[in-house]
């Protein structure tokens, strides 16, 4: 299908500074990266990238159970999240051979993501759909009608740009959301998509999990979708992507990588006796829930942090401090 379609977008400086910047820090990243470094932070950054964009779905398997379904484990878990996670690494198996301009690797993705899940699996959606945040209607999708002309004009445009592929696959990635193909799966598939386009700019890109500091920045992701679609244009979402890819690639490092849990990069901030504020500050967050589950939670279980008044836990008192494990973890990590 031709087309002249060309999606709304103002290149701002800003954009094409963190072009440069993100172009500067993936060279130093190809350089410090030998084969053997590569194939264990492969296998990291995957289960990590899977945790992310389907936690960011509502999924609550962490990356332990995730790699537990890696290696063929029973995990105990809601058998729908089992399901999403299942599926998620057979779509990454096959992240290889997809094209980003062909539209039919895009429907045999989200067959795969969405199989068992959904009954539409595979196809655009039949009916209206809205995006949702708590009662309220925050977006609402093109006509089902008009699906496939949208997605076809937005295949034929990614098949022609000459624009930066950090840049086109923002813009792709908020077109897709916006057009919001699919009765479920859309955020995992548009984020899935822009991967592949990366990684067809640089293999490297395969491996880093964007998707993992984008589901720590999920409040803001969102937001960036709403400014984006309020203006109707995509530079907003094009900022903060490209700030989430700068930020994943600067610290995905051979070094860091592996560590940079969300509990290991609670660790780093604490200093000292901290409230649950203190944190979610000094941690750059704005999700109360997000910071719950996914750093303070996990930090409490895992005997890495401990309450200062435990028989309290809802004090309006209540501050937090390392353990004698959590000290030795960082010790481990050189922050101690």
């Amino acid at each position: 299908m031709k087309t002249n379609y060309q999606p709304p977008c103002t290149i701002t400086p800003e954009i094409v500074n963190r072009v440069a910047e993100i172009s500067e820090a993936i060279g130093r990243l190809s350089v410090i990266t030998d084969q053997a470094k590569a194939l264990r932070l492969r296998r990291v950054n995957r289960i990590r990238t899977i945790r992310g964009s389907l936690a960011i779905e509502g999924n609550t398997l962490s990356e332990a159970q995730i790699t537990a379904i890696l290696e063929g484990k029973r995990v105990i878990a809601p058998p729908r999240e089992v399901r999403e996670v299942k599926n998620a690494l057979a779509a990454y198996d096959r992240f290889d051979t997809w094209k980003p301009e062909a539209e039919k690797d895009l429907l045999e993705a989200h067959r795969i993501l969405m199989s068992g899940l959904i009954d539409e699996a595979g196809l655009y959606r039949h009916g209206g759909v809205g995006v949702m945040e708590g009662q309220q209607v925050i977006h609402m999708a093109p006509a089902a009608k008009r699906v496939p002309r949208l997605m076809g004009d937005l295949f034929s445009w990614l098949a022609v740009t000459d624009t930066h592929p950090l840049i086109a696959s923002s813009i792709f990635h908020y077109e897709f959301e916006f057009i919001h193909p699919f009765a479920d799966g859309n955020g995992r598939v548009g984020r899935l998509w822009q991967s592949l386009i990366l990684s067809r700019w640089n293999p490297l890109f395969a491996h880093i999990p964007v998707e993992s500091m984008v589901f720590e920045h999920q409040v803001e992701y969102y937001e960036a979708l709403q400014e984006s679609t309020r203006k109707a244009d995509s530079s907003p979402f094009i900022s903060f992507m490209l700030r989430m890819i700068l930020d994943t690639v600067t610290t995905s490092t051979p070094e860091v990588t592996p560590e940079a849990t969300p509990e290991v990069r609670l660790l780093s901030v604490l200093a000292g006796e901290m409230t649950r504020q203190q944190l979610k500050e000094s941690l750059g967050l704005k999700d109360d829930e997000h910071f719950r589950k996914a750093y303070l939670l996990p930090a409490l279980e895992s005997g890495l942090i401990e309450m200062t008044i435990p028989d309290k836990p809802r004090s309006s008192k209540q501050k937090y401090r390392l353990t004698d494990k959590g000290r030795k973890r960082m010790t481990q990590h050189g922050k101690g």
